[in-house]
C-alpha cells in the first residue's frame, strides 16, 4: 500500500513539475509529460500501471477521460462557433469518414494489419485529442477563429471517434459471426440515443437545482463532478463508450445555459482537468513495454507518415470546400490534428477484445497508437506557433494589455502604448466614454467586461495585463478579483488602492496590484492630466541609464511601467529591479521642458475636500468634449 502511495505521489509532482517547466520553458506540456511516462516505465520500470493498479486501472482511466471531455464541453459556447460551425460540421461529418477510410486502407496495405484490426484502428484515429488540443491552444497565440475549430473539432470528434471504434468491433463480430447484425444495429441506435438523452437530461437537472437554490454554492462543484460520473457510468452501461457522447453533450449544454456560479466551476473544473491530464499521460506513456516499443518498424513508420501528410490534409481540404474558412485556416487545420489520451486509451480497449476474438495482430493497434500518439504531440506541439505565425493567424505577437474605464487620460494612455506597438483595449459599458478611442482607432469593447458574452467576445488569455482606470474603487476591485484567476494576480491593477495605506481596509484577496506607490485615485489623474500631464515613453540606452533618467525628471514624475525588448510589460509599483538599456519607461508627469508640479499633501488635501464636495453636492462626472493628448516622443 505504502509502495503504491509512493507511485501516485510521483505521479502527480512528476505532472506538475512538466507542466511548470513547460510554463516556464515556453515548450509543450504534453512533451515533457510523454517523456516523465517514458522515464518512468520502459526505461527505469517504476512505474507498471497495470500490474501496480490492477483492475481498477481501466476504470481509472476511462473515468478521467470522461472529466476532461465534460470540461472541454464546459468551453464550447455556441456564440463562439457561430462564424466557424459550417467548417467543424464538414469536419466532423465529411473529413471524420474520409479520415477512417483512407486510415484503414494505409493500415492495411501499408502498415500490414489484418482487415479487422485496420478498421477499428481507423476509427479510432479518427479523433484529435482535446487533452493535446487544449493545452497546445493555451500556450500559442492562434486567432479566436482558427483556436475555435480545433477546438470544436477536438471536442465534439473524440466521443464520435470512439462510438465509430464501437462501430467497427461491432461490425467485425458480426463479420466473424460472433453477433447477430439486427440486434448490434438495434444496440447501437438505442446506446447512442440514450446517451444523448441522458446528457441533456443531466444537463437539464442540474441547471433546474442550480438555479432554484436546491444546491448551496459550497457544493455546487462536488455535485456536479458526481454527476458527471453518474451519467458516463449508466451511458456506458447501455453501449461502451457511449459515456464519453452522454458527458460531453452534457457539457455543451450546461455551457449554455445561464447558471450564475458557472464561471467558479469552470475554474474547479479545468484545476481537475490540469491533474487529470497530466496523470494520464504519465500513466500511460508507463504502460509502454519494449515489445510494444519494438513493434514500431518500417511499415509503422510509413503508415505514420501517409497519415500525416496524406489522409489528414486531403481529408480536411476535400470537407472545407466552400465552408467559408479561409485557406489559411484550412491549411492550418489539416496540419494540427494531434491524438491524445482517447485514442490510446480506446486502442488498448478494442485491442485487448479484438485478441480476445482470436484476431492475432490486434496487439500492434495500440503500438500503431502509440506512435501516431507521440509523432503528433511532438511535431504538432512545436509547429503549431510557426505556422500559425507563418500563416498570420496568430492574435497578437506582443503581450496585451486591457484597459478598463474609457476616460481622457485612460485614453491617452492607451494611444501611448499603441504608439509603441503594445496592443491594448479599451473596455467600458457607457458608448460615450469609448468616443474619443473609437476616434483615434483604439480597439473597444462596447459592453460590461464581467459578463459572460465579454468572456467569450475579448478572451481574456489574448492579454497579459490588466488596469482598471474606473472613478469606481469597489468596481475596480470587482474587476481585478474577477480576472485574477485568468491573468495571475500579478497581472491586474488598479488605481486609487494603496495596499500600504489601506491594508486593514480591504482583505489582499479582493482587487489587484496597485498601479502607482503611493496609490493615486481616478480624480487625482483627471485633475492633473486636466492641467496638462501627460504619458511620456522614454527609452534607455547605455548611455541614458536609469540613473540619468530619474535624475532628468521632475520630482513627482509618475513612472508606471517599462516595457521590455521582447514586449512584456513591467509595471513599476511591483518590480523587483530598476529598467534596464533598452527598456522604454512610461510616465506620466508634466510637458517637457514645463514647470514643476509638486504633488505635495497640501496640494494632494485641497484636492481630496473638492472630491468630497463634489459629492456631497451630487455633481455629476463629466468629461471634456475634445481629446488633447501628448503624442511627441522625448529624444
Amino acid at each position: 500500500m505504502d509502495d503504491i502511495a509512493l507511485k501516485i505521489a510521483f505521479i502527480g509532482a512528476a505532472g506538475m513539475t512538466a507542466q511548470w517547466l513547460a510554463w516556464r520553458l515556453h515548450l509543450p506540456a504534453i512533451v515533457l509529460l510523454l517523456a516523465a511516462g517514458f522515464l518512468a516505465g520502459p526505461v527505469t520500470g517504476f512505474l507498471d500501471p497495470a500490474e501496480d493498479f490492477g483492475d481498477i486501472y481501466r476504470p481509472i482511466i476511462s473515468i478521467a477521460v470522461a472529466v476532461i471531455l465534460f470540461e472541454g464541453g464546459l468551453t464550447l459556447n455556441l456564440r463562439e462557433i457561430r462564424e466557424t460551425s459550417r467548417a467543424v460540421q464538414r469536419i466532423i461529418m465529411i473529413a471524420g469518414p474520409l479520415t477512417w477510410l483512407g486510415t484503414a486502407l494505409s493500415a492495411h496495405y501499408i502498415g500490414g494489419l489484418s482487415w479487422p484490426t485496420a478498421v477499428v484502428l481507423g476509427a479510432i484515429l479518427i479523433v484529435t485529442g482535446p487533452t493535446v488540443i487544449m493545452p497546445l491552444l493555451r500556450q500559442s497565440q492562434l486567432g479566436a477563429r482558427p483556436a475555435s475549430l480545433l477546438r470544436w473539432e477536438a471536442i465534439v470528434n473524440d466521443p464520435i471517434g470512439a462510438l465509430c471504434a464501437v462501430i467497427a468491433f461491432e461490425t467485425v463480430l458480426v463479420v466473424i459471426g460472433d453477433h447477430d447484425a439486427g440486434r448490434v444495429a438495434l444496440e447501437l441506435v438505442l446506446g447512442g440515443g440514450g446517451s444523448i438523452v441522458l446528457g441533456f437530461i443531466g444537463a437539464r437537472l442540474i441547471e433546474w437545482t442550480f438555479i432554484r437554490g436546491h444546491v448551496p454554492e459550497y457544493l455546487k462543484a462536488p455535485v456536479l463532478f458526481a454527476v458527471v460520473i453518474g451519467v458516463y457510468a449508466l451511458a456506458d452501461l447501455a453501449l461502451e463508450e457511449a459515456g464519453l457522447l452522454a458527458v460531453t453533450i452534457m457539457g455543451i449544454f450546461i455551457a449554455n445555459t445561464r447558471i450564475a456560479s458557472l464561471t467558479d466551476m469552470r475554474r474547479f473544473k479545468e484545476t481537475i482537468t490540469t491533474l487529470l491530464v497530466s496523470g494520464l499521460f504519465i500513466l500511460l506513456t508507463a504502460s509502454l513495454t519494449y515489445d510494444d516499443i519494438l513493434g514500431l518498424n518500417l511499415q509503422a513508420l510509413l503508415f505514420v507518415l501517409s497519415l500525416l501528410f496524406v489522409i489528414r490534409p486531403i481529408a480536411v481540404m476535400v470537407a472545407t470546400i466552400g465552408s467559408g474558412a479561409t485557406i489559411q485556416e484550412r491549411i492550418l487545420t489539416s496540419w494540427i490534428a494531434p491524438r491524445g489520451v482517447v485514442a490510446v486509451a480506446v486502442s488498448g480497449l478494442f485491442g485487448a477484445l479484438l485478441i480476445d476474438t482470436g484476431i492475432e495482430d490486434a496487439n500492434r493497434m495500440i503500438a500503431f497508437s502509440f506512435a501516431v500518439v507521440v509523432t503528433t504531440i511532438v511535431l504538432h506541439g512545436f509547429t503549431l506557433g510557426p505556422l500559425a505565425k507563418l500563416l498570420n493567424l496568430t492574435k497578437m505577437s506582443r503581450p496585451g494589455l486591457l484597459i478598463v474605464g474609457g476616460s481622457r487620460w485612460s485614453t491617452a494612455l492607451a494611444a501611448k502604448l499603441q504608439e509603441h506597438e503594445v496592443p491594448v483595449t479599451l473596455a467600458d459599458p457607457n458608448w460615450n466614454h469609448l468616443s474619443h478611442a473609437r476616434l483615434s482607432d483604439i480597439p473597444v469593447y462596447f459592453g460590461e467586461v464581467l459578463s459572460e458574452n465579454a468572456h467569450h467576445t475579448i478572451e481574456p488569455k489574448r492579454y497579459a495585463n490588466l488596469i482598471a482606470t474606473t472613478d469606481n474603487d469597489a468596481y475596480n476591485a470587482l474587476v481585478c478579483t474577477d480576472f485574477g484567476p485568468e491573468l495571475g494576480r500579478s497581472h491586474v491593477f488598479q488605481i486609487g488602492r494603496d495596499e500600504e495605506a489601506n491594508h486593514r481596509a480591504l482583505s489582499f484577496t479582493l482587487g489587484g496590484r496597485p498601479l502607482t506607490k503611493p496609490g493615486m485615485s481616478f480624480h487625482m489623474f483627471r485633475e492633473r492630466f486636466r492641467d496638462g500631464w501627460t504619458f511620456h515613453v522614454t527609452g534607455l540606452t547605455e548611455e541614458y541609464t536609469w540613473d540619468a533618467y530619474t535624475a532628468d525628471r521632475p520630482e513627482d514624475n509618475v513612472v508606471l511601467l517599462w516595457i521590455k525588448p521582447s514586449g512584456s510589460m513591467v509595471f513599476s509599483s511591483i518590480a523587483s529591479n530598476n529598467p534596464a538599456p533598452g527598456d522604454k519607461v512610461l510616465s506620466f508627469g508634466i510637458p517637457n521642458g514645463g514647470p514643476p508640479k509638486a504633488a505635495n499633501e497640501i496640494e494632494q488635501r485641497k484636492l481630496q475636500e473638492k472630491e468630497a464636495q463634489a459629492e456631497a453636492e451630487g455633481e455629476p462626472e463629466s468629461e471634456p468634449d475634445v481629446i488633447t493628448t501628448d503624442t511627441k516622443l522625448d529624444d
